[in-house]
């Protein structure tokens, strides 16, 4: 007796084209295309989390360093100067404060140049 798989393929094909849903043309609807976008988005999307973390710093160390400059010195003689006076705060939450709390971050800034 043989065993028919139509259940089990239609199950697999309707996943594939769900993961597909917003893309264009054919990828969203012709099964052997969906599953080359999918394998591919699925593998962008890997990627680009781990991506993400060092976009982040980057971001980070941008808003430091513009914020800085406005208080007279640059972004390396300003971590120089954290570093020196014992204070570790990281590159977000020196980030934030450069954001929300710029007079807090100004006193850094001045601690920063005594130490430095």
């Amino acid at each position: 007796m043989r065993v028919k798989s139509g259940v089990t393929t239609r199950k697999r094909h309707k996943k594939v084209l769900a993961l597909t849903k917003g893309q264009r043309a054919s990828r969203h609807s012709l099964y052997r295309r969906a599953h080359e976008a999918m394998l591919h988005s699925l593998s962008y999307a890997y990627a680009h989390r781990r991506e993400r973390k060092s976009d982040m710093r980057r971001l980070w160390i941008s808003r430091i360093s513009a914020a800085v400059q406005n208080n007279g010195t640059n972004y390396s003689n300003f971590i120089y100067g954290l570093k020196q006076a014992g204070i570790d705060l990281n590159r977000k939450v020196l980030a934030d404060m450069a954001v929300q709390q710029p007079e807090a971050f100004s006193q850094l800034v001045e601690i920063s140049k005594q130490s430095g």
